[in-house]
């Protein structure tokens, strides 16, 4: 969430003409993110969201929003796009696909506690569930075919044991998901800062531009490996069973799941270590950007390979 694109006062006021939110009044830029322009805008009828997207296409921008109106229909706490007067999500703005969505009341946290880890979980899980009766569908953008794409444009960055551990995994994890794990659409990027609390309470789930259709167990492991890591990429075993518990009491795991717990946790933090390692060594211009160290989940890729004794399983 950086601004790669300007948006003047002005030109978003001529902009908003297509949306029932009245006069502007405020609109400031958002630093935090390397993905998408955003602002926060507020208008005589409320406070929202601007996002211009640098990289998504018209094409695919549907499934996103679409999705996000999906689950807010359905009682999840989740972002909602809102509709311009042709009844439409999606818009242009200084040459970009943009939308509006309202902003969500609540913070995020950068140190959860265990009734927030349990929070997310029940979230997370009711958001599986609302998302089977979701129609549309989406590859996963930074799955394993786009992992082995980059590779050969990472690696020059990389000191040889970097390398051959980078190599290795994904290696490994070709061909390691079980095709009998449930699927649907998943978030895959609910880290920390994409929740927002009131106390110990979600108040709203945002930033849904990686969402795709893949296992749930993936979904799950991307956001353990953020919110119940210690310092040194270890799991904390009480935040971890606090989120595991809270998902299976909305959703029980599969007997597939369980076995692909270990494996997935390592694909989540492959993922995450492959696309930072992409946005250092490879970063697109940017007025306020800024990019994240690919070592944490580096760190957190070795701990969940060297120690899987230490990994909590899921609930029975």
């Amino acid at each position: 969430m950086s601004v790669f694109t300007t948006v003047t006062a002005d030109e978003l006021r001529h902009w908003l003409r297509d949306y029932a939110v009245g006069e502007l009044h405020d609109l400031q830029g958002i630093s935090a993110g390397i993905e998408n322009t955003n602002y926060f805008v507020t208008t005589a009828g409320g406070r929202y969201v601007l996002t211009l997207f640098e990289k998504l296409t018209p094409s695919e921008l549907p499934f996103y929003l679409n999705l996000m109106a999906h689950l807010a229909g359905r009682g999840v706490p989740s972002a909602c796009p809102v509709a311009n007067h042709a009844n439409q999500y999606l818009g242009t703005l200084n040459g970009k696909p943009a939308a509006l969505v309202a902003r969500l009341e609540g913070r995020d946290v950068t140190e959860p506690t265990t009734a927030q880890c349990a929070a997310v979980g029940a979230v997370m899980a009711q958001m599986h569930l609302a998302g089977q009766s979701y129609p549309a569908t989406m590859a996963n953008p930074r799955g394993p075919q786009w992992w082995t794409a980059v590779l050969p444009e990472i690696l020059p960055f990389l000191p040889a044991p970097e390398a051959a551990l980078l190599q290795q995994e994904v290696a490994q994890q070709n061909g390691a998901r079980p095709p009998e794990l449930p699927r649907g659409a998943i978030h895959a990027d609910l880290f920390r800062d994409n929740v927002l609390f009131t106390g110990d309470t979600v108040a709203g789930v945002i930033d849904f531009y990686f969402a795709c259709t893949d296992a749930l167990l993936y979904d799950i492991a991307v956001a353990v490996n953020d919110w119940c890591v210690d310092a040194g990429g270890q799991l904390d075993a009480v935040r971890t069973r606090a989120f595991l518990d809270a998902y299976a009491v909305v959703r029980p795991y599969t007997p597939a799941e369980h076995g692909a717990w270990p494996m997935m946790l390592r694909a989540g933090a492959l993922r995450f270590w492959v696309s930072r390692l992409y946005d250092f060594h490879l970063p697109r211009a940017g007025e306020l950007t800024h990019a994240k160290d690919p070592g944490h989940f580096r760190r957190i890729l070795e701990s969940r390979i060297h120690h899987p004794s230490t990994i909590p399983g899921l609930s029975p």
